[in-house]
């Protein structure tokens, strides 16, 4: 995925990647959205939880940011072995979740981010250092990195799946 450069290419490509997930998701029953081994021993449930769980993690940094406070985990210096931790802490707290109440939660959480990212200001986004928490990236890294292609991720770790089991 290209790197982007204004507000409006970045809505353009969530709601772009958010469809194409969307699309796949369609193509699956109840059974096949609760199977274990779509990324490790995850389901696409698990995957969802996922995208969810990061999206909140977005919004409270964001909030933190612009409430002047430090957040509560800090994406700044997250390396892949913390960033391995907090994705099986979610999977752990979440995989015993029932399919549809992950499903209304990845639902709301997608409304949530996307209402709170049309109300941020184009320059905030990518202004380098606006908020301590990015870091050497900008808020518009985290916003599509969150987003869009955490969403281009799942949509091809399910399309790997689906080939992988009709083979």
């Amino acid at each position: 995925m290209t790197k982007q450069t204004s507000k409006i290419q970045l809505l353009k490509d969530i709601i772009t990647e958010r469809r194409k997930l969307e699309k796949s998701l369609t193509a699956l029953n109840g059974e096949e959205m609760i199977q274990a081994g779509i990324v490790g021993e995850w389901s696409v449930k698990d995957i969802l939880v996922h995208l969810a769980a990061w999206e909140g993690l977005f919004l409270d940094w964001y909030n933190a940011g612009i409430q002047g406070r430090t957040p509560d985990r800090m994406p700044v210096g997250m390396g892949r072995r913390t960033m391995d931790e907090l994705n099986q802490e979610i999977y752990e707290k979440n995989r015993s979740r029932d399919l549809e109440d992950v499903m209304v939660e990845f639902r709301v959480s997608y409304q949530r981010v996307s209402a709170t990212i049309e109300t941020i200001p184009e320059e905030d986004m990518f202004d380098r250092g606006r908020y301590s928490w990015t870091g050497k990236l900008t808020l518009a890294d985290y916003i599509a990195g969150n987003t869009c292609n955490h969403y281009a991720w799942a949509k091809a770790q399910i399309r790997k799946w689906r080939k992988r089991t009709e083979s």
